[in-house]
């Protein structure tokens, strides 16, 4: 089953989307260096079990379009969310999927407009509050040095060097034990996607509106501080046992902040950061067993 691609405008900007099958949302955000292809093992399950599975390509990521406002902060990412949740129809039943970047959108979008989701996932990236405690943690600054070459002017041209290698890197550190074709088809589409400089910048802009303070916004203020509250909403989290972006320690620091009795946290074993594409079978099935439980 191969997914449709369509596009849709929300807040203000068109996105680009893969999409399979009919019934409740299942809104699915990729993360950095990624885009919806690296959904493709759960657009699939998802059509099946009755959702209508979305995943767009992130703002700033082509075909998506570059804002023109140039906020990337995390409150702009989710505001985005709830926006193409209105956009495509969503109701009380939609569920939001989010990875790395994507994830940090999940936290404030369902925070603050938690009427629009039955439930949230999210993967690689834990809850805000747990993830404040990187800049104190010395293992972690040395597996996100990459945040702070972004915030570089010469960024660019470092990540643009033979062919975007500097992204087969990262994918190859975060996820050690991926397969090579498997990480080279997803590559590929990232590297599409950034290759114009234009929008390289613009997922670069992430990091740097993260740490350097550029690009912020005050309409994004409420929904961004939201983030930060414990989500009361149902919601599981998903961490791979060798992540090499982000320790396992951050994953069960969060756990905390997830606090409906139907919120779980699980570390999946034989994976890295992309643990969508590393272990396939399981994260189907735990994000399924989960949206099952939380449907009864």
């Amino acid at each position: 089953m191969e997914p449709n691609q369509g596009s849709v405008r929300a807040n203000d900007l068109d996105f680009a989307f893969l999409e399979l099958g009919s019934g409740p949302l299942a809104l699915c955000l990729h993360g950095f260096p990624d885009t919806p292809h690296g959904w493709r093992h759960q657009l699939p399950v998802l059509a099946e079990a009755g959702y209508r599975a979305v995943a767009p390509w992130m703002r700033g990521y082509a075909p998506t379009g570059i804002p023109a406002d140039g906020c990337y902060q995390q409150g702009a990412l989710a505001a985005d969310a709830n926006a193409l949740h209105e956009a495509l129809g969503g109701d009380g039943d939609a569920v939001l999927i989010g990875h790395d970047w994507g994830a940090t959108a999940v936290y404030p979008a369902v925070n603050h407009e938690p009427d629009r989701w039955k439930a949230m996932v999210a993967a690689a990236v834990p809850h805000p509050v747990a993830m404040a405690g990187m800049i104190f943690d010395y293992d972690q600054l040395k597996r996100s040095f990459y945040m702070f070459v972004f915030q570089h002017p010469l960024a660019e041209a470092i990540v643009q060097q033979d062919d975007l290698a500097f992204i087969d890197r990262l994918w190859a550190d975060w996820s050690p034990g991926l397969d090579e074709g498997v990480a080279a088809t997803a590559v590929q589409h990232v590297k599409d996607a950034l290759r114009d400089p234009d929008h390289l910048t613009a997922a670069l802009g992430y990091y740097r509106a993260t740490l350097g303070g550029v690009g912020l916004d005050a309409r994004y203020d409420e929904i961004q501080a939201a983030g930060a509250a414990p989500v009361e909403i149902p919601a599981l989290y998903l961490h791979g046992a060798d992540d090499g972006c982000i320790g396992t320690g951050f994953a069960e620091a969060g756990a905390g902040f997830l606090t409906h009795e139907r919120s779980r946290t699980a570390v999946v074993e034989g994976a890295g950061h992309f643990l969508q594409l590393e272990r396939p079978e399981r994260v189907n099935a735990e994000i399924l067993d989960f949206l099952a439980a939380v449907a009864r």
